[in-house]
This record gives structure tokens, sequence and C-alpha cells, in this order.
């Protein structure tokens, strides 16, 4: 089931703080959790599955942390939703077996289909139009002169 969580939030902040803030260096998760208020021991997690996915790089060691594993550009917020999905511990109630034939026949498969929808609009929405967003919104970013929003 599509559902916000903290968690998905907090994934969603941080690819984008790392994408935002981190230009070329790697970002420590100890900043992220500080300008995001995201509790660290929940962040780690967040960042290690995002690591494993592809989402992510890691980099260990004194000016290690979290990179992008691919452009900005390429990683869309659908494909972050995705990811945190498959670690939900809640379980989806369309998967049930269960159920009355108005649920099964109409219900179910119409909140499939507005959740199909809702991630195909999220597939067109790129790390990279967040980052324009916070700009034009004026989220201050110690490598603002660097960053390159051209399109």
């Amino acid at each position: 089931m599509l559902r916000l969580s903290k968690r998905l939030l907090f994934a969603i902040e941080a690819v984008v703080d790392i994408a935002y803030h981190g230009a070329s260096r790697p970002v420590q998760s100890g900043e992220i959790s500080e300008r995001q208020g995201i509790p660290r021991r929940y962040l780690e997690q967040v960042l290690q599955h995002l690591v494993k996915r592809g989402v992510l790089t890691g980099q260990r060691g004194p000016r290690g942390g979290y990179r992008l594993a691919r452009e900005r550009r390429r990683i869309t917020l659908g494909e972050i939703v995705r990811v945190m999905r498959q670690i939900d511990v809640v379980p989806d109630p369309l998967g049930d077996v269960g159920g009355s034939p108005l649920g099964l026949k109409v219900i179910r498969p119409f909140w499939r289909d507005i959740q199909d929808r809702m991630l195909r609009e999220m597939d067109a929405i790129t790390v990279e139009d967040l980052c324009l967003r916070a700009h034009e919104a004026g989220v201050p970013t110690e490598v603002a002169q660097r960053l390159d929003f051209s399109i």
C-alpha cells in the first residue's frame, strides 16, 4: 500500500539533502541529521537501504559519507518510494485473499489504480526537480554557487 511514513519522508529528505548540499563531496549522516532534524538512528538505516538499492553510494573513513549513485536528474521520487516500500513493515491489505465481492472486484482494483497513477506521477519528478524547488524556495545551501540549475 502506498502510504506516507516518517521513514519515507526521511528517505526523500536525505536524498534531496545529499543532492542539494553535497555537490562533489560526500555528505555525512550527522550533517543530514542536523539539517533535517532526522533522528540519526533512523537515518542510518534509511541511508544503508538506499545504498543497497543503488540510489546512494557510501564512502567510509573520516572524510566519508554518502553521495548519489547517479546524476540527480536520473533518480526519481518514484524510485525512492519503491525502495522504501520494500522495507515497510506494515502488511499491504490489498494483498489479502479474503474479502467481500465489492471489496475484491471494485474497491481494491480502484485503489491499486490510484496507487499506480500516483507512482507514475512520482516517476516524473526527479531529485533535480526537488533541488530546483528548494533553490526557488530560497533554501540556503553551502554550495549554491557551484550548483547548476539549467535544463
